[in-house]
Protein backbone atom coordinates (compact mmCIF):
# COMPACT_ATOMS: atom_id res chain seq x y z
CA UNK A 1 0.00 0.00 0.00
CA UNK A 2 1.31 3.44 -0.79
CA UNK A 3 1.59 6.16 1.81
CA UNK A 4 1.63 9.99 1.30
CA UNK A 5 3.81 12.13 2.62
CA UNK A 6 4.21 15.62 2.96
CA UNK A 7 7.13 18.25 4.16
CA UNK A 8 6.00 21.41 5.23
CA UNK A 9 7.81 25.20 5.38
CA UNK A 10 10.36 24.16 2.62
CA UNK A 11 12.16 27.26 1.99
CA UNK A 12 11.86 29.20 -1.26
CA UNK A 13 15.48 27.95 -2.62
CA UNK A 14 15.08 24.87 -1.99
CA UNK A 15 11.84 24.47 -3.40
CA UNK A 16 13.38 26.27 -7.04
CA UNK A 17 16.05 24.31 -6.87
CA UNK A 18 14.25 20.47 -6.66
CA UNK A 19 11.14 22.56 -9.33
CA UNK A 20 14.59 23.24 -11.95
CA UNK A 21 16.17 19.63 -11.23
CA UNK A 22 13.06 18.03 -12.10
CA UNK A 23 12.66 20.22 -15.29
CA UNK A 24 16.47 19.18 -16.27
CA UNK A 25 15.69 15.68 -15.65
CA UNK A 26 12.22 16.00 -17.53
CA UNK A 27 9.78 15.23 -14.55
CA UNK A 28 7.01 16.55 -12.65
CA UNK A 29 7.91 17.85 -8.96
CA UNK A 30 6.64 14.54 -7.61
CA UNK A 31 8.02 12.40 -9.99
CA UNK A 32 11.75 14.38 -8.93
CA UNK A 33 10.84 13.53 -5.09
CA UNK A 34 10.26 10.10 -6.10
CA UNK A 35 13.30 9.15 -7.84
CA UNK A 36 15.65 11.46 -5.61
CA UNK A 37 14.09 9.59 -2.11
CA UNK A 38 14.29 6.35 -3.87
CA UNK A 39 18.32 7.27 -4.64
CA UNK A 40 18.99 7.90 -1.16
CA UNK A 41 17.25 4.67 0.06
CA UNK A 42 18.90 2.49 -1.93
CA UNK A 43 22.69 4.01 -0.67
CA UNK A 44 25.07 1.07 0.36
CA UNK A 45 25.21 -0.81 3.67
CA UNK A 46 27.33 0.91 6.41
CA UNK A 47 30.48 -1.06 6.35
CA UNK A 48 31.91 -3.02 9.83
CA UNK A 49 35.37 -2.04 11.05
CA UNK A 50 36.26 -5.50 10.20
CA UNK A 51 34.49 -4.80 6.58
CA UNK A 52 36.53 -1.91 6.50
CA UNK A 53 39.71 -3.61 7.96
CA UNK A 54 39.89 -6.26 5.18
CA UNK A 55 39.33 -3.53 2.35
CA UNK A 56 42.57 -2.25 3.75
CA UNK A 57 44.26 -5.24 3.18
CA UNK A 58 42.99 -5.88 0.37
CA UNK A 59 44.60 -2.77 -0.94
CA UNK A 60 47.45 -3.34 0.73
CA UNK A 61 47.63 -0.66 2.81
CA UNK A 62 49.89 -1.06 5.83
CA UNK A 63 50.10 1.87 7.65
CA UNK A 64 48.63 5.21 7.74
CA UNK A 65 51.51 7.19 5.65
CA UNK A 66 50.87 4.42 3.02
CA UNK A 67 47.01 5.38 2.59
CA UNK A 68 47.76 9.39 2.75
CA UNK A 69 50.50 8.98 -0.11
CA UNK A 70 47.57 7.15 -2.02
CA UNK A 71 45.43 9.40 -1.02
CA UNK A 72 47.98 12.35 -2.16
CA UNK A 73 48.68 10.57 -5.55
CA UNK A 74 44.88 10.41 -6.53
CA UNK A 75 44.47 14.09 -5.75
CA UNK A 76 47.33 14.96 -7.94
CA UNK A 77 46.17 12.60 -10.76
CA UNK A 78 42.94 14.85 -10.97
Amino acid sequence: MAINLSIKNVPDELATRIKARAARNHRSLQGELMAILESVAQEAPLLTLDEIWRQGKQMALSTPSDSAEMVREMRDAR
